[in-house]
């Protein structure tokens, strides 16, 4: 289920697994890149002096490349070992695991739809284009629902499919907190008047931060924001109670915005 049509980009990081080593380098197979293969020059797998190259690489080794040079009308491609450090080694493997999850997902996705692999294809390169990356678009969908794919091409039924799937095995680190508007209008429209209000609260938006707005009970409503941390939170929740109280004031209602009164909890 990969577009064979892409290749990675000058600076990118890679996971390779290595073919054939020979006296003057290595030769490997990306992973993330179907049919695609790149050239380790020996002068970049070890900074110094290298003797042997298999001292340091092995047939059949995973490891993580530093794309150098890129030339598709080769099929060409020169990588770097020696400028990987530890710290984004460990990183791109764990992101390359992550997207091989997002991968067998989409195809679960695909099986439960009947969706077939030309328009899941298509699917994931539009999450590539969009999220960076199909996991990323996972993560999304975990916190947005369908409402991260607004912008995409996606059929509602492999929406709903795969927000399920993202929900059921994407945990991630979100904080919940709460806050509380008092709106009324006393004017004969005072109800349109309320629910404008309200709309201008909901249309208040932050990149990763989920918005709910319901009924409690005249005149309270209860905000609810749901954010990869408490300090976006905190933002997102007076923005929104400030866009809804300010918006009644203009109309000539009264508003007025109550924090909850337990500390923001996490999900």
């Amino acid at each position: 289920m990969e577009d064979q049509s892409r290749w990675p980009e000058v600076g990118e990081l890679v996971v390779c697994t290595v073919k054939n080593v020979t006296d003057f380098g290595a030769y490997t197979t990306l992973e993330e890149y179907e049919d695609k293969e790149g050239f380790i020059h020996i002068s970049e797998i070890k900074a110094g002096w290298v003797k042997y190259v298999r001292d340091h690489v092995r047939e059949g080794q995973k490891i993580v490349c530093k794309v150098l040079n890129v030339d598709p009308s080769r099929r060409h491609i020169d990588m770097s070992l020696k400028d990987v450090n530890e710290h984004q080694r460990r990183e791109k493997i764990q992101e390359w695991k992550n997207e091989q999850k997002a991968t067998k997902w989409l195809q679960f996705a695909a099986e439960e739809t009947k969706t077939n692999e030309k328009a899941i294809v298509d699917v994931q390169n539009q999450f590539y284009d969009q999220f960076g990356s199909a996991y990323s678009a996972f993560e999304e969908a975990a916190i947005n629902g369908s409402n991260a794919f607004k912008d995409l091409k996606i059929g509602e039924e492999l929406q709903e499919s795969i927000v399920k799937i993202a929900t059921e095995n994407i945990k991630l680190p979100f904080v919940n907190i709460t806050g509380y508007v008092d709106l009324t209008s006393s004017l004969p429209n005072g109800i349109e008047i309320i629910k404008d209000s309200l709309r201008a609260a909901s249309e208040v938006e932050e990149e990763g931060v989920r918005l709910d707005i319901s009924y409690t009970g005249a005149p309270r409503y209860r905000i609810k924001v749901i954010a990869p941390d408490y300090k976006i939170a905190e933002t997102v929740l007076k923005r929104a109670s400030n866009a809804a109280v300010d918006h009644i004031h203009e109309l000539g209602g009264k508003g007025q915005f109550h924090r909850h009164i337990d500390t923001a909890a996490k999900v």
